[in-house]
């Protein structure tokens, strides 16, 4: 596939303009270490950034953690900062020389797809019968290197439940459990809201504490390939209720930071793949084949204020086009984003695709909603993607 517009793709997210004087001189040394051609002087710039981080992480105080990202000035800072604070949970995490046993939090997220036809229905409250089963699957498969010695809370908990401002308050969770004090997890459940006639995309994060030696990467094999299946088809066994169709796509268990970062990365990709599953194939059967353009909002209820869409319509139909809105994470590259809807556009084999240049406006100026494109009416400059 060659798609090269796809690295022009602007990027509609708004970045921190004037840093806290708090937080300059991390910033002051991520760009730096992007920057410097030594790999050598770089390693010594991230380990004080991991430092700092971890540090931060230890005191406590999730706010100024929080703010330190927010005041990112631009994408590649914020995902260097991204990826330093995932180095910076593993530091933090690390017991004292000569302790025996170390005690790792970890999540595990979970994509799932509920539906239901039936008005009255409700949604899985998001509490598991029975955890355990769930845990003795992934012990039966050696789902974390082998580790046996691991809890699972009951609470399916939602994505802000590990987002940079709760982090410190998990790393102090883990530690009270090595110390013994921790024997139930408290992590409130996030219902799945259903609504019928649609099928809703949903992440969710099952947490366990793992007992093990300090040296045993617990998390080394993120290979879901043994396990989950069984692990699915048990999720969706246990929050199963009446009339509701539930499909559960686990993930790997991971620190949470990258397990926030996977999780979210998989639920765009599987909201994506049914929002264009299910729109080619309405018009495929109505109209023909469909357009598809991607275009860059400024959105200011958006993660970072900004993001994509994936509008599908045909000349044929009057009928507006339908849309995908693609939140853009920290750690996401614009054209990465892009490139994924292009490939799933490809596998749906959807010839007639638009890149859209520059950055376009979130609403409809004539009728005030969310702004969408037709391929028939697209301002100049619409650039075709190539397909092969």
């Amino acid at each position: 596939m060659s798609a090269s517009p796809l690295t022009e793709v602007a990027d509609p997210r708004v970045f921190a303009q004037d840093a806290d004087p708090v937080h300059a001189p991390l910033l002051e040394l991520a760009a730096a270490s992007l920057a410097v051609s030594s790999t050598a002087r770089a390693d010594d710039i991230d380990r004080i950034v991991v430092g700092s981080v971890a540090a931060q992480l230890r005191s406590g105080d999730g706010l100024l953690l929080s703010e330190l990202f927010s005041a990112a000035p631009s994408f590649p800072v914020a995902r260097y900062l991204w990826r330093r604070l995932i180095d910076a949970w593993r530091e933090a995490s690390k017991v004292a020389e000569g302790e025996g046993v170390a005690t790792m939090l970890f999540a595990m997220p979970a994509v799932i797809i509920a539906g239901t036809t039936s008005a009255s229905a409700q949604g899985p409250t998001g509490v598991l019968a029975d955890s355990e089963r769930i845990a003795m699957l992934l012990r039966e498969h050696h789902a974390l290197a082998g580790n046996k010695n691991f809890a699972l809370s009951n609470a399916l908990i939602a994505a802000d439940a590990l987002d940079i401002a709760r982090l410190p308050g998990l790393l102090a969770s883990q530690r009270r459990a090595l110390a013994g004090k921790v024997e139930i997890f408290d992590l409130p459940p996030t219902p799945l809201a259903v609504q019928r006639g649609h099928e809703g995309v949903h992440l969710r994060f099952l947490v366990g504490h793992a007992v093990s030696a300090p040296t045993v990467d617990i998390f080394a094999n993120a290979d879901t390939a043994r396990w989950g299946f069984p692990v699915a088809t048990e999720l969706a066994r246990q929050l199963g209720v009446a009339d509701v169709s539930l499909l559960a796509l686990p993930g790997p268990p991971l620190p949470p930071p990258a397990a926030l970062a996977q999780g979210r990365s998989a639920q765009r990709a599987v909201g994506a793949q049914l929002f264009a599953s299910n729109a080619i194939r309405r018009l495929r059967a109505s109209v023909g084949e469909p357009s598809a353009v991607i275009s860059a909002h400024a959105c200011p209820s958006a993660p970072g204020g900004g993001e994509l869409r994936l509008s599908l319509s045909s000349v044929f139909e009057s009928r507006d086009a339908e849309g995908f809105r693609c939140p853009l994470f920290p750690t996401d590259a614009v054209g990465d984003v892009a490139a994924m809807l292009v490939e799933l556009l490809r596998d749906c084999r959807v010839g007639d695709v638009r890149v859209l240049p520059g950055v376009q406006a979130d609403r409809d100026p004539t009728t005030g909603l969310t702004l969408l494109f037709k391929a028939d009416a697209l301002p100049a400059g619409a650039t075709p993607a190539q397909l092969h």
